[in-house]
């Protein structure tokens, strides 16, 4: 009986607790459910529609359409081949330098870790308007830092309109990407090689490894999770790389900086073709995660 009435009692807590717990969780979840969920039902519906938002005309169901003119759309076709120049480039080099600089400092204590982390970190912490500032000042055509420097150095004849000329402006977005992206990964990369088992390293070495053995065999696969994440948010950002072309180019010159999610933008501000803007963004978030699976996938296999 006394047993019985012990379970009973625990039943009653565990109950007791749960709702407690789901009541904490009932603003957040209000807000995920009418500010991601409901948008995101809306967006892949609206994508089915030749819809303007009631700014000239009633919405009109016109079925796949819309996904059909996009494969036509030479504006969309380019920002989709901008968008993943973008993620092929600045994805692995983000990765790979903010891994090498972690190595570099991880063993360094106190202050002297903590300046490096700051100086680093600072970029991600600072406004986004801040930082484009500096950087269209930087590449500025006639007293930019870029050109002052290269014809001071014998490298350039002439300036050169870094942010006007097709050769060369989505490297610059790409460039800028890179130096915002490596601050969150260089801090995570010194805690994860922080937290490998010093014993292990000892023990390689021991046995005759060398540093890159060590770190191959060893540190590389103690932080394959933390790889992971860096990988993936690495991908999401520079998928939806947009406030840089905003602030700087405004997809320009002749289109040559457009990614997708500036033209979703256009398309759907400028132009009132929200239909359309919402199959370009469905059609995104497709690549985007198919994109992140296949990255689990292999990082699982290693």
């Amino acid at each position: 009986m006394k047993a019985s009435a012990g379970t009973a009692r625990s039943r009653v807590l565990a109950r007791r607790e749960t709702r407690s717990a789901y009541l904490f969780l009932l603003p957040s979840l209000i807000f995920f459910v009418g500010f991601v969920i409901v948008p995101m039902v809306m967006c892949v519906i609206t994508s089915f529609f030749d819809s303007t938002m009631g700014k000239d005309t009633v919405d009109v169901f016109i079925g796949v359409q819309n996904y059909v003119e996009l494969w036509k759309d030479s504006i969309f076709l380019r920002s989709l081949k901008n968008t993943f120049l973008i993620v092929i480039v600045s994805v692995p080099l983000t990765c790979i330098f903010s891994l090498w600089v972690a190595s570099v400092i991880y063993n360094l204590r106190g202050p002297v870790l903590s300046t490096f982390r700051c100086i680093f970190y600072l970029p991600v912490v600072t406004g986004s308007v801040a930082v484009t500032v500096v950087w269209k000042w930087m590449f500025n055509n006639y007293y930019g830092i870029f050109n002052y420097v290269g014809k001071g150095l014998g490298l350039l004849d002439k300036n050169i309109n870094w942010l006007g000329d097709e050769r060369f402006a989505l490297w610059c977005i790409i460039l800028i990407l890179l130096t915002t992206s490596v601050g969150q990964p260089i801090v995570l990369y010194v805690s994860a090689l922080g937290n490998v088992d010093p014993s292990l390293v000892e023990a390689a070495e021991v046995d005759g490894a060398n540093n890159f053995q060590a770190f191959w065999k060893i540190k590389w696969p103690s932080i394959m999770p933390t790889t992971l994440y860096i990988l993936v948010i690495t991908t999401i950002n520079s998928f939806q790389c947009f406030a840089l072309i905003q602030l700087l180019t405004s997809g320009g010159p002749n289109h040559s900086t457009d990614t997708v999610m500036y033209y979703i933008y256009y398309t759907a501000f400028k132009m009132y073709r929200y239909g359309y803007a919402n199959a370009m963004g469905v059609v995104l978030a497709i690549f985007i995660a198919v994109l992140s699976a296949v990255q689990f996938k292999l990082a699982k296999e290693k």
